[in-house]
């Protein structure tokens, strides 16, 4: 995975989109502090969570931007956005969520909002970096308060 960002990076150059440079820069230093402050080099799973964090921290900053008027920048957050998510995995659809929440709420054998651990411990390997798992949570318990 990484080699597929670093061969974009050399695309972003050679083409002079500065703002896409700059957002695969940011990722590649994300990955590398990662790898220096936990001596290891990642395999591609940890590079989705690294993305995912990513994209989860600029949906926020989209959010608290908003919120406070500031649509300049809520532009640029938005971009960086469309930026790592060409990295991530095939998004899910709604009903692809839909359907494997209602498999794992069965699977675990959850019966109320106190066993949401579980289906969430079943769902994240397979959803990581495909679907925003603030929401994935919101619909674990709708299913689980039925």
């Amino acid at each position: 995975m990484t080699g597929r960002i670093k061969e974009d990076m050399k695309a972003a150059m050679k083409s002079g989109d500065k703002a896409r440079l700059g957002v695969i820069r940011l990722i590649l230093a994300a990955i590398k502090q990662v790898e220096v402050d936990e001596r290891i080099v990642l395999d591609d799973g940890r590079v989705i969570q690294v993305l995912d964090k990513m994209l989860k921290q600029r949906r926020e900053s989209i959010r608290q931007f908003s919120d406070a008027g500031r649509d300049d920048l809520v532009v640029i957050e938005e971009a960086e956005v469309l930026v790592i998510q060409d990295f991530m995995p095939q998004a899910l659809n709604e009903a692809e969520i839909d359907a494997m929440v209602s498999e794992a709420v069965l699977k675990s054998g959850a019966e109320s909002v106190k066993d949401m651990g579980k289906v969430m411990a079943l769902l994240k390997p397979n959803m990581q970096g495909r679907a925003d798992m603030s929401m994935v949570s919101l619909k674990i318990k709708a299913a689980l308060a039925e």
